[in-house]
């Protein structure tokens, strides 16, 4: 049955490309299908750790926000951050931030305090049980995130690092910069 899947997948994929090329005639592909596989890992990723017995319990999302509390706690920030502040550098909508506070803040993990600058707002800050969890489930993590990498020798895992960061570095310029995007159809690469 895996196998009728994966070929369906394999073919689905191979029409997928075939229209894609049919659309945009003389374009590589490259750019759809690095962006396509980066998204499905990381969805991949997000359900192994779902299922995983002890890590399933903090989601990426939800540790990615503790952790960004603690940084922010050890570069001498004791008010917390807004919530917007999180939804950005979490990158992700208002409402989904707020579902994860809440989520954080019913396990004890985080806690809400008056915005010392906007008395109407307010700001999360990581509790010891918030910094207490991170440190005790860290290394399990890292060994486990590890082992999803473990297919990659370290020097892959090195340029595969580097490159990331190299496209990040681009994706933060186009954000700030979405004039620029336009330029980039003047000197395509990779076709």
């Amino acid at each position: 049955m895996a196998e009728h899947n994966s070929i369906n997948f394999e073919q689905a994929q191979a029409l997928l490309y075939q229209h894609l090329q049919e659309m945009a005639p003389g374009e590589s592909l490259h750019g759809i299908e690095l962006i396509n596989l980066l998204r499905m890992n990381i969805h991949f990723i997000e359900a192994i750790i779902a299922q995983h017995p002890r890590l399933g319990e903090l989601s990426g999302p939800r540790m990615g926000i503790l952790m960004r509390l603690m940084a922010e706690e050890d570069m001498g920030n004791s008010q917390g951050v807004n919530p917007t502040r999180l939804s950005h550098y979490q990158n992700v909508k208002k409402n989904t931030v707020s579902s994860l506070i809440s989520g954080l803040e019913e396990q004890g993990l985080v806690e809400r305090t008056i915005n010392p600058e906007d008395k109407r707002g307010f700001n999360i800050r990581l509790t010891r049980s918030g910094r207490e969890l991170i440190a005790a489930s860290m290394p399990e993590r890292i060994c486990f995130l590890n082992q999803v990498t473990a297919v990659l020798t370290d020097a892959e895992k090195r340029q595969m690092i580097s490159l990331l960061i190299k496209l990040r570095g681009s994706l933060i310029k186009m954000r700030h910069h979405p004039e620029d995007c336009s330029d980039t159809n003047k000197n395509p690469k990779g076709k």
